[in-house]
Protein backbone atom coordinates (compact mmCIF):
# COMPACT_ATOMS: atom_id res chain seq x y z
CA UNK A 1 0.00 0.00 0.00
CA UNK A 2 1.65 3.19 -0.90
CA UNK A 3 0.26 6.26 1.16
CA UNK A 4 1.60 9.82 0.06
CA UNK A 5 2.56 11.24 3.81
CA UNK A 6 2.22 14.29 2.33
CA UNK A 7 -1.42 14.25 1.07
CA UNK A 8 -2.17 12.67 4.11
CA UNK A 9 -0.88 15.13 6.45
CA UNK A 10 -2.34 17.66 4.31
CA UNK A 11 -6.10 15.93 4.31
CA UNK A 12 -5.85 15.83 8.28
CA UNK A 13 -4.90 19.54 8.67
CA UNK A 14 -7.67 20.80 6.19
CA UNK A 15 -10.40 18.69 8.39
CA UNK A 16 -8.76 19.65 11.39
CA UNK A 17 -8.86 23.71 10.35
CA UNK A 18 -12.25 22.97 8.40
CA UNK A 19 -13.87 22.09 11.96
CA UNK A 20 -13.19 25.37 13.74
CA UNK A 21 -13.82 27.24 10.92
CA UNK A 22 -17.34 25.68 9.99
CA UNK A 23 -18.28 26.85 13.78
CA UNK A 24 -17.02 30.09 13.65
CA UNK A 25 -13.21 30.43 14.25
CA UNK A 26 -11.09 32.44 11.88
CA UNK A 27 -7.83 30.93 11.13
CA UNK A 28 -5.12 33.62 11.54
CA UNK A 29 -2.21 33.01 8.91
CA UNK A 30 0.34 35.07 9.48
CA UNK A 31 2.21 37.07 12.17
CA UNK A 32 0.49 41.05 10.67
CA UNK A 33 -2.80 38.67 10.90
CA UNK A 34 -2.17 37.52 14.40
CA UNK A 35 -1.08 41.14 15.49
CA UNK A 36 -3.98 42.87 14.01
CA UNK A 37 -6.61 40.72 15.16
CA UNK A 38 -5.81 40.40 18.79
CA UNK A 39 -5.53 44.81 19.00
CA UNK A 40 -9.06 44.94 18.05
CA UNK A 41 -11.28 45.75 21.48
CA UNK A 42 -13.31 42.51 23.22
CA UNK A 43 -12.46 39.34 23.91
CA UNK A 44 -10.64 36.98 22.21
CA UNK A 45 -10.20 33.34 22.55
CA UNK A 46 -7.53 31.57 20.07
CA UNK A 47 -6.94 28.03 19.94
CA UNK A 48 -3.62 26.73 19.10
CA UNK A 49 -4.63 23.60 17.05
CA UNK A 50 -2.52 20.72 16.41
CA UNK A 51 -3.02 17.60 14.40
CA UNK A 52 -2.17 14.98 17.97
CA UNK A 53 -4.84 13.16 19.76
CA UNK A 54 -5.81 15.03 22.92
CA UNK A 55 -6.24 18.42 19.87
CA UNK A 56 -8.70 15.82 17.92
CA UNK A 57 -10.24 14.07 20.92
CA UNK A 58 -10.37 16.45 23.42
CA UNK A 59 -9.65 20.30 22.58
CA UNK A 60 -11.47 20.48 19.09
CA UNK A 61 -14.32 19.06 20.54
CA UNK A 62 -14.12 21.63 23.35
CA UNK A 63 -13.98 24.68 21.37
CA UNK A 64 -16.59 23.85 19.27
CA UNK A 65 -18.82 22.46 22.47
CA UNK A 66 -18.51 25.30 24.58
CA UNK A 67 -19.90 27.61 22.24
CA UNK A 68 -23.34 26.55 22.89
CA UNK A 69 -23.47 28.92 25.99
CA UNK A 70 -24.69 32.61 27.01
CA UNK A 71 -21.96 34.02 26.95
CA UNK A 72 -19.08 33.85 24.33
CA UNK A 73 -15.66 35.95 23.47
CA UNK A 74 -16.28 38.88 20.88
CA UNK A 75 -13.74 36.91 18.89
CA UNK A 76 -12.84 33.41 17.81
CA UNK A 77 -9.71 32.65 16.24
CA UNK A 78 -7.44 30.16 15.42
CA UNK A 79 -3.58 29.42 14.50
CA UNK A 80 -2.29 25.98 13.76
CA UNK A 81 1.10 24.89 15.50
CA UNK A 82 3.73 23.13 13.06
CA UNK A 83 1.68 24.40 9.98
CA UNK A 84 2.02 28.59 10.40
CA UNK A 85 5.29 28.50 12.58
CA UNK A 86 5.42 32.54 12.38
CA UNK A 87 1.70 33.08 13.26
CA UNK A 88 1.68 30.74 16.22
CA UNK A 89 4.88 32.40 17.79
CA UNK A 90 3.24 35.80 17.38
CA UNK A 91 0.57 34.58 19.47
CA UNK A 92 3.28 32.87 22.11
CA UNK A 93 5.19 36.12 21.97
CA UNK A 94 1.56 37.64 23.76
CA UNK A 95 1.97 34.91 25.94
CA UNK A 96 5.05 35.27 27.60
CA UNK A 97 4.25 33.89 31.50
CA UNK A 98 2.86 30.85 29.30
CA UNK A 99 5.40 27.98 28.03
CA UNK A 100 4.73 26.89 24.28
CA UNK A 101 2.05 24.13 24.19
CA UNK A 102 -0.34 22.67 21.61
CA UNK A 103 -3.11 22.59 21.25
CA UNK A 104 -3.79 24.75 23.96
CA UNK A 105 -6.69 28.13 24.20
CA UNK A 106 -5.33 31.53 25.22
CA UNK A 107 -7.61 34.39 26.29
CA UNK A 108 -7.68 37.68 25.46
CA UNK A 109 -9.33 40.89 26.71
CA UNK A 110 -8.76 44.14 24.36
CA UNK A 111 -5.63 42.73 23.38
CA UNK A 112 -3.81 41.58 26.66
CA UNK A 113 -3.72 37.79 27.50
CA UNK A 114 -5.80 36.75 30.63
CA UNK A 115 -5.10 33.03 30.61
CA UNK A 116 -4.20 29.86 29.16
CA UNK A 117 -5.31 26.47 29.27
CA UNK A 118 -2.32 24.70 28.24
CA UNK A 119 -1.93 21.28 26.50
CA UNK A 120 -1.40 19.33 30.08
CA UNK A 121 -4.65 20.95 31.59
CA UNK A 122 -6.38 19.10 28.16
CA UNK A 123 -4.07 15.84 27.56
CA UNK A 124 -5.48 13.49 29.60
CA UNK A 125 -8.73 15.52 30.87
CA UNK A 126 -12.02 14.82 29.50
CA UNK A 127 -14.07 16.95 26.92
CA UNK A 128 -16.13 18.16 29.72
CA UNK A 129 -13.38 19.45 32.08
CA UNK A 130 -12.10 21.60 29.05
CA UNK A 131 -15.46 23.15 27.87
CA UNK A 132 -16.11 23.56 31.60
CA UNK A 133 -12.67 25.35 31.86
CA UNK A 134 -13.71 27.69 28.37
CA UNK A 135 -17.35 28.37 29.78
CA UNK A 136 -15.68 29.37 33.05
CA UNK A 137 -13.94 32.29 31.30
CA UNK A 138 -16.73 32.85 29.17
CA UNK A 139 -18.89 33.91 31.82
CA UNK A 140 -16.33 35.97 33.59
CA UNK A 141 -15.13 37.97 30.02
CA UNK A 142 -17.37 37.01 27.55
CA UNK A 143 -20.35 38.65 25.73
CA UNK A 144 -23.94 38.46 26.10
CA UNK A 145 -25.71 36.36 23.13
Amino acid sequence: MDLDFKIYMEDLVENARKELTDVGYEQLLTPKEVNEALDKEGTALVMINSVCGCAGGIARPAAIHSLNFDKKPTHLYTVFAGQEKDATEAVRERTPDFLPSSPSFAFFKDGKVVDMIERHEIEGHDVMSVITDLQAWFMEHGDDI
